[in-house]
């Protein structure tokens, strides 16, 4: 599909709509909406982690009504099947033949709730979707609407019933956002919105896949400095070597995070640029992304988890520790 040139210019003004049609309906949340557009304009993957009730469906439902694209919500069970998911064969018995019946998977944005909740099965069959962006029924390979995106939640605090994704799968979502409570105002004003049943807000649709298309492509021709290139392997090289960045923290690390997070960083750093009106990474872009691209990727060790270090907190040390090169 061509792309107009004057098309970038804008799909810039209608992201600053984007954000205001989304307030209609969410309170705060500026940072996670962000994101989910980061991710979009990426065509990656999100996790989304926060307890029940702090809007993390809403907001996704939302985001897909004000871009126009086809929303599918998933509820992952422990008794889901992968054919609840990607669908299956029917047989018809007046022509002998097995037709496809595509399931919930096939839509633009999908939303896997509580997506810790399914067995192997039913992640493995999600990971062929968000990795190949195809799916396999019987003999026949079906593509993936265009843009496929999975958007993930899981419950951080309930740990019955659940299992803990593959790292392969974790591995594939470009971001792990986590959702806080809402401010003191912020959960004021929710209330008074939602404590009013009858009163609906109708969300437009103000972003085209056209649009999406024309910022998409601007992130290839964002220019980024070789000193910020070698700063994110620089800060990836620390997640797997700490002890070369005079960082102890060796024994609470299992292993760091793959090249994917390379990628991903890169690659998020020149998206973030594209819808700030930039044509050149800034450092901040990378430090600002850092969090949300390496925390799901770092896997602690047990002496950790024990004391009570999170992620988190290694990575800011490796943010204050590791400079970017001349």
């Amino acid at each position: 599909m061509s792309v107009v040139v004057s098309q970038p210019v804008e799909a810039l003004k209608k992201v600053a709509i984007l954000r205001k049609e989304v307030a209609k309906v969410i309170v705060g949340q500026e940072d996670l909406v962000d994101r989910l557009i980061l991710a979009l304009l990426c065509k990656s993957h999100v996790l989304i982690e926060g307890i029940p009730g702090l809007a993390k469906t809403l907001t996704v439902n939302t985001l897909s009504k004000a871009l126009g694209l086809d929303f599918s919500r998933i509820q992952f069970t422990p008794d889901l099947l992968p054919g609840d998911v990607t669908g299956t064969l029917i047989y018809n018995p007046s022509t002998g033949e097995f037709t496809a019946e595509k399931g919930p998977i096939f839509a633009n944005i999908v939303l896997a709730d509580e997506i810790n909740r399914s067995p192997a099965k039913v992640q493995s069959a999600l990971l062929e979707a968000m990795q190949e962006k195809q799916v396999t029924l019987g003999k026949d390979i079906s593509p993936l609407p265009h843009p496929f995106l999975v958007l993930a939640t899981q419950n951080p605090v309930e740990q019955e019933g659940t299992y803990p994704l593959p790292e392969a799968q974790v591995d594939r979502f470009m971001f792990k956002l986590k959702v806080d409570y809402p401010a003191f105002d912020e959960e004021l004003e929710v209330m008074r919105r939602m404590s009013r049943p009858k009163t609906k807000v109708d969300v437009n649709s103000v972003l085209t896949r056209e649009d999406l298309e024309a910022l998409s492509a601007r992130i290839e021709h964002v220019h980024m400095d070789p000193s910020l290139e070698k700063y994110i392997v620089h800060l990836i090289t620390a997640t797997r070597s700490p002890e070369d960045y005079g960082l102890e923290m060796a024994d609470l690390i299992r292993f760091g995070a793959s090249p994917r997070a390379t990628i991903n960083l890169a690659l998020a750093a020149r998206a973030a640029a594209v819808i700030q009106g930039r044509d050149h990474v800034l450092p901040e872009d990378i430090r600002s992304l850092a969090p949300d691209i390496l925390r799901h990727r770092i896997a602690l060790s047990y002496k950790a988890e024990a004391r009570g270090i999170t992620s988190e907190t290694l990575i800011e040390q490796m943010l204050e520790r590791v400079t970017i090169p001349n």
